[in-house]
């Protein structure tokens, strides 16, 4: 399982914690991190500026450290 997954599924799991609007809050984080969530899988291979985008959105938006 790459990293970018294991963040996705964190970030999920905040959203819906937080009873936030997963397709909005989804779409947000997708477009700061230049990577939609929908298109990350398991074997979506981790690229380094992808995962400091994604964990940059995620502080951001969510006030998630991942």
């Amino acid at each position: 399982m790459s990293q970018l997954y294991e963040m996705k599924l964190l970030i999920e799991k905040k959203i819906k914690a937080d009873g936030l609007n997963e397709m909005d809050m989804k779409g947000k984080i997708g477009l700061r991190a230049g990577k939609m969530l929908a298109f990350i899988k398991a074997q979506t291979p981790d690229d380094p500026e992808t995962v400091a985008k994604l964990r940059k959105a995620a502080q951001e938006l969510l006030n998630l450290k991942l």
